[in-house]
């Protein structure tokens, strides 16, 4: 996840007030938890092991709305 996120940052690095700034969103979260899952790797399974359950449905809903949006906007074609 820290490369892939490295790696979005790297190339699609902009601060625009459109809807292509969810593609810089998206790869600094990527880029914060694989940092996060790199260097407390114990403490991130050991809080996974106990999950509550509206949270992680709360978090797979605004992913898949995430998704949605840039699925829409990256195949849109501007008229």
């Amino acid at each position: 996840m820290f490369i892939a996120g490295l790696a979005i940052v790297l190339s699609h690095n902009r601060w625009t007030r459109d809807w292509r700034v969810l593609n810089t969103l998206v790869g600094w979260g990527m880029l914060t938890l694989g940092l996060v899952r790199l260097f407390t790797a114990t403490r991130y399974i050991a809080a996974a092991k106990e999950p509550s359950s509206w949270f992680f449905v709360s978090l797979e809903l605004c992913l898949i709305l995430v998704g949605l949006i840039l699925s829409y906007f990256g195949y849109h074609r501007a008229r």
